[in-house]
């Protein structure tokens, strides 16, 4: 097989948003945290896909952190990012914003890390370009990254061991 060419973060760089309505709330007005765990799926999937160049499925959702509510009528943007690459998985940072649409305001509401795997026709895990780093940022959250990576990989339950 050939070897892929290193993509830059930039690549891939990834920003969905929507608008807020009444059927995305709860009986306090704010939004359920499933509709915007779909969008971070969402944003982390294109992301994923674009570093990969092939179809990627979500393999798990960790770091959910909902800081504070998004109401009915607030924009949610949720922007992603590779922040590391594996031979077939990456992790996809997911920062979610809610901005209100009269004021302006724009306000952080949640983070998740998403671990997305490439699959190729058979279904079956396959391989993908490897991460380029261009800044120190990015460094320092794919050397974070590549550590939950290994610790997810430590204490993986093999179905022998079930």
């Amino acid at each position: 097989m050939p070897e892929l060419k290193p993509k830059p973060v930039r690549a891939s760089l990834t920003q969905i948003s929507d608008l807020t309505s009444p059927v995305n709330a709860n009986i306090n007005g704010s939004v359920f945290g499933g509709v915007i765990l779909a969008i971070v799926d969402k944003a982390a999937a294109v992301c994923a896909m674009r570093h990969a160049e092939k179809p990627c499925v979500t393999v798990a959702m960790e770091r959910v952190e909902f800081l504070v509510p998004i109401y009915i009528g607030d924009y949610i943007i949720a922007e992603a990012h590779i922040n590391f690459a594996g031979k077939s998985s990456m992790e996809v940072g997911v920062e979610v914003y809610a901005e209100n649409l009269s004021s302006g305001t724009r306000r952080h509401t949640n983070s998740c890390l998403v671990t997305m795997v490439a699959v190729g026709p058979d279904g079956r895990p396959t391989a993908i370009p490897p991460l380029s780093i261009e800044t120190p940022e990015e460094k320092t959250r794919f050397e974070e990254a590549r550590a939950r990576h290994q610790n997810r990989r430590a204490q993986k339950i093999k179905p022998h061991e079930a």
